[in-house]
C-alpha cells in the first residue's frame, strides 16, 4: 500500500525481531520456508528513499494487533483514502466499562447463577 502511494519515507513497526534483523542484512536465515518472504521484503525495501524498523515486543503489541484486524475488516470505495482512528489510552481494559449495570437491574451473572442452582434451565428461562 505504500508502494502504491509513492511514499517515500518510512517507518516499519515490527514485532519479530529476528526477521528486522534478516530484512537489514544483520543476521541471515537458514529456514528456506522464509527465504522467499525475506526475499520480497527486501526487494520492497528498494522502493523507498529511506526506511526505518523499530522493534515492538509482542507483549506490547496488542493494541497494534487489535487495530490490524479492523483495518483488514474495512472497505473503502477509495482505496488510496484512510480513515483516521482516534484512539485514547485508558487505564482500565474497554469491557470494564460496560459492566457496570445490566438493563433490568440485575447482576450480569444472574442466569448463570439460576442455572447453577437447580441445574437446569426453565422453560421461562429459554423464553425470556
Amino acid at each position: 500500500m505504500a508502494v502504491d502511494m509513492n511514499i517515500k519515507d518510512l517507518l516499519v513497526v515490527g514485532d519479530s525481531n529476528l526477521l528486522i534483523h534478516q530484512v537489514l542484512g544483520e543476521w541471515s536465515t537458514k529456514n528456506v520456508k522464509i527465504l522467499p518472504y525475506l526475499h520480497c521484503a527486501k526487494e520492497l525495501c528498494k522502493n523507498f528513499t529511506k526506511i526505518m524498523f523499530t522493534h515492538v515486543p509482542k507483549i506490547q503489541n496488542e493494541f497494534t494487533n487489535a487495530l490490524a484486524t479492523l483495518s483488514s475488516m474495512i472497505q473503502h470505495p477509495d482505496k488510496n483514502y484512510i480513515d483516521h482512528i482516534e484512539d485514547e489510552i485508558r487505564d482500565q481494559h474497554a469491557y470494564c466499562f460496560h459492566v457496570n449495570e445490566e438493563p433490568d437491574g440485575k447482576p450480569w451473572y444472574q442466569d448463570i447463577k439460576r442455572f447453577l442452582e437447580p441445574g437446569e434451565y426453565t422453560e421461562n428461562d429459554i423464553n425470556s
